[in-house]
Formats: structure tokens, C-alpha cells, sequence
């Protein structure tokens, strides 16, 4: 398959997409600008991560400076990025470069392996478009091109180790950083998911889905399971001069280190809003503000009912409280944003017109179903 890669380049060097990441043509990669845009393009589009990337860059210009910096602030320029996860290894990877490595980067795959966050496919895709190590790059939109030019009929996700196999038969020894790129540009732009634009792709003589004309077919998928429904009850605590109760979650699991409106835990049943009394993070005279909210994660479904109470005694110890107008510098995922969107307004909860959850009906409990639907975002 040498054909396939001196064609794939040669169509490269003419419709290469100009991306604030990549460098010039015959320049050579900045290795933070590669691995920055790498694991934020993970399970998000280009056009997404574009004002990101300038902004994390205009930010910490260099990798000792995003070492330097604070987690919550990492944390707050990644709003809406999705998948925190990936941001506090980001801060840990850099301080582990700042702090072991001198800032640079290792220029092999297993070396970069070792860091916090890198896995097969960002070593991969940093030592090829960085250093023009001779790897193996393949993210969705190669997958996608290597299973038409073969033609390989097994679905996905079962058939990604085979798919890989048959990409680096087609890697090359020199320019792999640029084949890696442009691979991902053929899939993105030419050989896409809704459609195979045969017509104007270099690989079209080469490829064998086209020519079996099952192209639009492929590359096939198993059926996805049902995703789940999750519920919770959120409590919208309010202090007398205004301030809401927020705190941190646990740096571990879905939205570590992120900053959150107290709730219960997220389960598969319905609450009932007497339940939840017990677990309130501060005494109040409580009552369910009407409506919900709904949040969908790669994974489950989430809906969360509010219960609102002007708060009495002491705050928790894991708690703090902001004013509404400082929502603004937390590092709220877009969840809790909309959780303090419903919360805001219902109004300021005043003690007068609460009641107990003691004596909440029987009927005030989470509904046993939920409406699907809306933007999928990614917590």
C-alpha cells in the first residue's frame, strides 16, 4: 500500500486544513501545541476546541506556565470541553514535564506513555506529528478511512485492533506526522461519516469499498445499549444576604475537582423527597421548586428535582457560598450551570413560604420517567 501513502500526501501538500495547532508547512511541530489540541480533540469537534486551544495557549503560553498554574483555573478555561477528567490529567501531565522533564517532551511512544493522560493513541499521534516518529495514528476518522480502503465488514467496536493493524500497514517511514494528519483530514472532510465523497478522494482507485460499492455501509457498528436514566434531588440553599451554597466534588470520578450545588447521589430509582431530608447539607425549612432538571452524559440520562431553603445554622465543612454574581468564577460544569439557572429563577426562597419536607404528600416524589431528548452534553 506505498501507492496509498504517496497519494494520500501528495493530496495533503494541496488541501491540508489550516488549523491554529499545526504548523506551517516544512516547519517543524511545536510538541505542547500538538499534545494540547490532542487530548482536547478527544470526543469533541475541531470547530469546538478552535477558541480553547487560543485561549489556553494565550493563557500559559508554554507548558511550565500551565504547570504553574492553579487546578481551578485549568478547571474553569476547560468549561464546556466536557470530560474533566481529561483537564486535571492535562495540569498533572505538565507538572510532571515541568517538574522531570525540563518542559520538554519525550519524542517516543512508550516514554510518553508514562506521563499522566497519555494513552496509546495520544503517544501515537504526538511522536508522529511532533518528532516524525514512524507511528501508527488512528483516531475515528482514520478507523472510518481504513475500513472502506479494505473494505472490512466486522463492526465496531470489535474490529479496532484489526483496523489498526491494517493502518500501519499503510504508515510510512518519513512524513508519518503529516500521512497521520492527512488521514484525518481525508476522513473528515472527504471520506466523512454521512457521506463518501468518492469522487474527489485520492484513494478511491485503491479502495476496495468502492469499488464493492459498499462505502456508505461501512464501517459498520454493533447497536448501542439503551442508556440508562439516573435521578437525584439538588439542594438550592440560600443564605440570608443571597449567597448559595456550593461545594467541590471529589477529585476522582465523573466532573472531579469541579465545583457543584449540594445533592443526593445520582441512582437509578427515583427519590422520594422525604429521603432526602436526612441528607440535606444544611437545616431548612425546604420546599420542591416545580419543574427539573435534565443532563445527558455519554454514559446515563441524569435528572435532578430542587428542593430550595433558606439555610439555618451552621454551614457543612466541604461547603462554601458564593453569590450568584460570582457563579461566573467557579468552575461550574454545564450541569450545575443549569441547575443554578432553574435555582435563580424560582426566586430567593423566603422561610415563610417553606415547608418540611416531614410534610411533603406522597406524591412529591421524583417522577418514574423522563423525558429524553435535548443536546447530548459532555459532563
Amino acid at each position: 500500500m506505498k501507492d496509498a501513502a504517496a497519494a494520500l500526501l501528495a493530496w495533503y501538500d494541496e488541501h491540508r486544513r489550516q488549523l491554529p495547532w499545526r504548523a506551517a508547512p516544512g516547519l517543524r511541530p511545536e510538541p505542547y501545541h500538538v499534545w494540547l489540541s490532542e487530548i482536547m480533540l478527544q470526543q469533541t469537534t475541531v470547530a469546538t476546541v478552535g477558541p480553547y486551544f487560543a485561549d489556553f495557549i494565550r493563557r500559559w503560553p508554554r507548558v511550565e506556565d500551565l504547570a504553574a498554574a492553579a487546578l481551578d483555573q485549568v478547571l474553569h478555561a476547560w468549561q464546556g470541553l466536557g470530560y474533566y477528567a481529561r483537564a486535571r490529567n492535562l495540569h498533572k501531565c505538565a507538572q510532571t514535564l515541568a517538574r522531570e522533564h525540563g518542559g520538554r517532551f519525550p519524542e517516543t511512544e512508550a516514554a510518553l506513555r508514562l506521563l499522566p493522560g497519555i494513552g496509546a493513541y495520544t503517544a501515537a499521534a504526538i511522536a508522529a506529528i511532533a518528532f516524525d516518529v514512524p507511528a501508527t495514528v488512528v483516531d475515528g476518522n482514520v478507523e472510518r478511512v481504513v475500513a472502506r480502503l479494505f473494505a472490512v465488514a466486522e463492526p465496531l467496536p470489535g474490529c479496532k485492533p484489526k483496523l489498526r493493524e491494517l493502518a500501519a500497514t499503510l504508515t510510512p517511514r518519513q512524513r508519518a506526522g503529516d500521512f497521520a494528519q492527512a488521514a484525518m483530514d481525508l476522513g473528515a472532510t472527504v471520506c466523512t461519516a454521512r457521506q463518501a465523497f468518492c469522487q474527489r478522494c485520492p484513494l478511491a482507485a485503491l479502495c476496495a469499498a468502492r469499488r464493492n460499492g459498499v462505502a456508505a455501509e461501512l464501517p459498520r457498528r454493533d447497536p448501542k445499549p439503551a442508556r440508562p436514566t439516573r435521578y437525584g434531588i439538588a439542594f438550592w440553599a440560600v443564605r440570608d444576604d443571597g449567597a448559595v451554597l456550593l461545594r467541590r466534588r471529589v477529585e476522582s470520578g465523573l466532573l472531579g475537582g469541579m465545583i457543584e450545588v449540594p445533592s443526593t447521589a445520582w441512582r437509578e430509582r427515583p427519590w422520594q423527597v422525604g429521603e432526602a431530608e436526612a441528607l440535606a447539607p444544611v437545616a431548612a425549612a425546604w420546599r420542591l421548586l416545580p419543574g427539573q432538571v435534565e443532563h445527558t452524559f455519554t454514559h446515563f440520562h441524569l435528572v435532578l428535582q430542587v428542593l430550595a431553603g433558606v439555610a439555618a445554622g451552621a454551614s457543612p465543612a466541604d461547603g462554601f457560598w458564593c453569590r450568584p454574581a460570582d457563579f461566573a468564577g467557579q468552575a461550574l460544569p454545564t450541569v450545575m450551570k443549569k441547575l443554578c439557572r432553574h435555582g435563580l429563577a424560582a426566586g430567593t426562597p423566603r422561610r415563610s413560604r417553606s415547608r418540611r419536607l416531614s410534610a411533603a404528600p406522597a406524591s412529591d416524589t421524583m417522577p418514574p420517567h423522563a423525558a429524553r431528548g435535548g443536546k447530548t452534553a459532555r459532563g
